[in-house]
């Protein structure tokens, strides 16, 4: 009984580490998807700014 007992826990260790795996790498997705998600909205507003002629973020700056 001792060695299905082993088996049973090597796999769910097994799928424990695969959920873990998996994870890292949608966290790792998203963060990259949000880093291109705001230098697209950095891109947006200086084209804003510049074509309304106002600082629209509030940084003192226009564009």
């Amino acid at each position: 009984m001792g060695i299905f007992w082993d088996l049973i826990q090597q796999s769910q260790i097994h799928d424990q580490k695969s959920k873990a795996e998996t994870l890292e790498i949608r966290v790792r997705n998203l963060e990259r998807e949000l880093y291109q998600t705001r230098e697209i909205l950095i891109k947006i507003l200086k084209i804003l700014e510049e074509q309304t002629g106002k600082d629209i973020n509030g940084d003192g700056k226009i564009g």
